[in-house]
């Protein structure tokens, strides 16, 4: 399993809109391939979108994504450029821990947090975190921790849900209290950390 993770910078205030007009087109192109995630920015970098495709390996999303454009009942793409001012593609591959992404409702709130790893380093990150991460995630769930194949490389993304964002602080205070998270390790793995809050649209599976 891969996932193809699009990010896009819209122009300021260009989100409702956006998601007004891939919600609608998405309603075709869904009955070729569906979407894991989408999600907006509430904190952090504003005006982004980040929708997440799940294909069984390379060769079915060049397969899907020919059909998409080919196809005339899919619709798509979405006619969503003039809102548009960067795109990024980025290919993932799932942790041991989180192969797939969950079904149902989630959230509301979710964490997206990006850490750059020390090059080589993505096998000692999955051995600390499969020792701590089912103790965490009893406090509040893990939806998908993931590294990256293509784009920028080295790249580690996790994200965690939650019902709010006191629910968050809550989370986050009473595992560092009970020393569950952060996870350790032997090694120094991580060079930066970035974080961001971003909320599901209506048509997302996890809203």
């Amino acid at each position: 399993m891969i996932y193809e993770v699009r990010t896009y910078r819209l122009k300021p205030r260009g989100v409702p809109e956006f998601i007004k007009i891939f919600g609608k087109a998405y309603e075709k192109r869904k009955n070729l391939s569906k979407l894991s995630a989408f999600f907006f920015t509430e904190i952090g970098m504003l005006n982004e979108v980040i929708h997440i495709w799940p294909y069984k390996d390379a060769g079915e999303r060049e397969r899907k994504r020919a059909r998409s454009v080919s196809e005339k009942k899919y619709a798509w793409p979405p006619k969503v450029g003039h809102l548009q001012e960067h795109m990024q593609s980025e290919i993932f591959h799932p942790s041991p821990m989180t192969p797939e992404f969950p079904k149902g409702k989630m959230g509301p709130i979710f964490e997206w947090r990006e850490y750059q790893v020390i090059p080589g380093m993505i096998g000692e990150v999955y051995k600390n975190w499969s020792k701590a991460v089912p103790k965490r995630e009893k406090l509040s769930p893990l939806v998908m921790a993931m590294h990256t194949e293509s784009g920028g490389l080295n790249k580690f993304v996790h994200i965690w849900s939650y019902e709010s964002l006191d629910h968050r602080a809550e989370v986050r205070a009473e595992a560092a209290t009970k020393g569950i998270w952060p996870p350790k390790g032997r090694r120094e793995t991580l060079q930066i950390q970035t974080n961001k809050i971003v909320l599901p649209a209506s048509f997302s599976p996890l809203a």
